[in-house]
């Protein structure tokens, strides 16, 4: 069974593109299973279920959604190969720009909009910066020089990866998108496998519900801003 997942920033179109590619690997035979990672709530199950493919979905609620995503995926993948799956889409949160949702030995898709500013791919850490396909949405919004600039600036911060501009709404580029995906290596287990980079830093006081601000209440993994000297 093969393992994909999808990382990007909220609104991208993650879940219209998940979509098309249900229903790609649907034309191409092979039998589907989708998990979505949340925060507070979802409906995209509901919308994934419409498809006719069994789909868990995780709220991480007050936990870290990467935390979150890291605990669960290998049961993710149990469950989808006990359902006789070909095939398991694993969407993040996506809510922070630093997180890290892709695996080493699983194909690995960062979806990022052509609004989001020409400055973002600079912006995203390692869901860009180690995909191997990054998908570029809402480009039929943007003129043609600025998609070129944008894509530019994409393939600055992640030279190796393959990049597409697509669209979730019309299913246009999503078949070449699936077909790269269908190509990659099956995983027969997650047993040993490693994320392609660390996850987010956490454990402090905060973590374990302090609420009170100032450096009294500070105790755990934590980083000080250091201030420029200011003379009038």
């Amino acid at each position: 069974m093969r393992l994909i997942t999808l990382a990007g920033p909220p609104s991208s179109g993650k879940t219209a593109i998940l979509k098309n590619l249900v229903k790609e690997a649907a034309l191409c035979g092979m039998k589907s299973a989708a998990v979505k990672f949340d925060c507070i709530s979802t409906d995209d199950g509901e919308t994934l279920r419409s498809l006719g493919i069994p789909v868990a979905v995780g709220l991480a609620g007050n936990l870290c959604p990467d935390h979150f995503f890291v605990c669960n995926v290998q049961d993710s993948f149990v469950w989808a190969k006990s359902l006789g799956r070909d095939i398991l889409f694993v969407e993040s949160a996506g809510l922070c720009n630093r997180c890290s949702p892709h695996l080493r030995e699983s194909f690995a898709i960062c979806v990022i909009d052509c609004l989001a500013g020409i400055r973002t791919p600079f912006k995203i850490g390692p869901m860009l910066r180690y995909a191997d396909l990054v998908l570029m949405t809402k480009g039929d919004l943007v003129s043609q020089a600025e998609r070129e600039v944008f894509a530019l600036q994409v393939r600055r911060a992640n030279p190796t990866a393959k990049l597409r501009f697509i669209n979730g709404m019309t299913g246009q580029g999503c078949a070449e998108a699936a077909s790269q995906c269908f190509a990659a290596p099956d995983n027969a287990t997650l047993e040993e496998t490693r994320l392609r980079f660390t996850m987010p830093a956490a454990l402090c006081s905060y973590c374990l519900g302090e609420t009170r601000i100032g450096k009294d209440y500070q105790t755990g993994n934590l980083r000080k801003m250091e201030f420029p000297q200011w003379t009038i």
